[in-house]
């Protein structure tokens, strides 16, 4: 099979079928480490044909591994060959790679089904290496396996910016925070409250004059020029003359030079972070332009480049799915209802959250523009709201469900390559 054939879902799912008992199968259970990775080699009807073998995280390591598959798979007459492993940070990741790009079918299995299946193995908690390895081959034989996504490099370039833009993004909050918190709540109370409105001013104060009364002993233009030097619009100097009077009677506390020092580093490092920012959003749109979807998602009403490059990141291949049923589970939108001991008309459904919740987010959003800018997805809203109206709660429960929807448009979008038509819309 090629490397095509072991990363579509349909053979995955194929292969979930036939692994139960299956006399053909050498299932390899994989440790993963930093340094050392551990292996357990078994049968899919419990035998065991190596119970350890260590190999090293780097070429030498892998091939060393493959040498010994081929090995135990010809001594004990089984034809077909599966590796799995938990996902552990980012570790497993080159394993994983050149396992697949070597032909092999690799499969992951849930951190949480390793949790819960090892006391299962010999009644006891007792966690090592040795035993991880075999509990994810057990895990394997169960066919309680997770599909291992092997996305093109363009999907990974993007995945990876995304992610760190979000980590990004945390920086800049916490700056924000330390910043007020940490600096106006202490030395100029009175501006915090308008820090929302008027960020770039009441920063530049932090920056160049933190002290209240450093900036009551200077003359307007003094303090204004300092502040923000150059042209200045009619609604700037009207600031800057407010924040100039309220010094005069401040209860900020005196402002020392470890203070001024750590207000120059903070409002610096927050405005470096915010042109890093800036960089990265520039990059992402120009990866998201060399996938054709990219475009074909702008056609959505309420996907903009934040939220259309967030879907396509998050679904990648479109073939991987089958059904939409697939599609809404990889978002955490499918609905799941606590039925035990109720009837279905008491039981009410939520939706599981188990999927990406910065996908999830970013939908609830184009869907709420949507509902209220788009002329039909108005309509369609509206629809759907048609005698419910008083139930509570029911326009964020219908926005969700809108915001899955969409998902599933862009999903059909991406596989048929062609642009939105409100005739997606049509109520089924």
């Amino acid at each position: 099979m090629t490397v095509r054939d072991y990363t579509s879902a349909k053979d995955f799912l194929q292969f979930k079928k036939e692994i139960r008992g299956s006399r053909a199968h050498l299932i390899v259970g994989i440790d993963i480490g930093k340094d050392d990775h551990r292996a357990f080699f078994g049968t899919a009807y419990g035998k065991t044909l190596l119970r350890r073998f260590m190999f090293k995280n780097d070429i030498e390591g892998f091939g060393k591994l493959l040498e010994h598959v081929k090995s135990v798979k010809q001594k004990d007459g089984l034809s077909e060959v599966v590796l799995g492993m938990e996902p552990t940070a980012n570790y497993h990741k080159p394993l994983g790679d050149y396992l697949i790009r070597c032909g092999h079918r690799v499969v992951l299995v849930s951190g949480v089904a390793v949790k819960k299946n090892r006391e299962l193995l010999d009644g006891r908690w007792d966690k090592n290496d040795t035993k991880d390895s075999a509990n994810v081959a057990d895990l394997i034989s169960q066919g309680k396996c997770l599909f291992y996504d092997y996305t093109p490099v363009l999907i990974r370039e993007l995945r990876n910016l995304l992610s760190l833009k979000r980590r990004l993004k945390k920086q800049e909050h916490g700056l924000r925070i330390r910043i007020r918190n940490n600096l106006l709540a202490l030395y100029f109370p009175e501006i915090d409250r308008y820090y929302s409105k008027w960020e770039t001013e009441i920063l530049s104060v932090v920056r160049w004059c933190l002290d209240p009364s450093m900036v009551a002993g200077l003359e307007y233009d003094q303090f204004a020029d300092l502040v923000y030097p150059g042209n200045k619009t009619v609604r700037r100097q009207g600031r800057l003359e407010w924040i100039w009077k309220k010094a005069v009677d401040s209860i900020g506390c005196t402002a020392g030079e470890a203070a001024e020092f750590e207000a120059q580093v903070l409002v610096e490092e927050l405005r470096h972070i915010r042109e890093v920012i800036k960089e990265t959003d520039a990059k992402i749109k120009d990866v998201c332009k060399r996938c054709p979807e990219y475009d074909y998602l702008l056609t959505i009403p309420g996907f903009g480049p934040d939220v259309s490059s967030k879907v396509l990141a998050a679904i990648g291949d479109p073939f991987r799915f089958n059904s939409t049923s697939q599609v809404l589970k990889m978002a955490g939108m499918d609905l799941n209802a606590e039925r035990s001991g109720k009837s279905s008309d008491t039981a009410v459904p939520i939706i599981s959250k188990k999927g990406s919740g910065h996908l999830r987010y970013a939908l609830y959003q184009a869907a709420f523009i949507a509902s209220c800018r788009h002329k039909q997805f108005k309509k369609y809203y509206v629809n759907i709201l048609t005698g419910r109206e008083k139930e509570k709660g029911i326009k964020t429960k219908m926005r969700v469900k809108l915001a899955g929807k969409l998902l599933v448009v862009a999903w059909t979008l991406m596989k048929k390559r062609e642009p939105f038509d409100p005739e997606y819309l049509q109520i089924g």
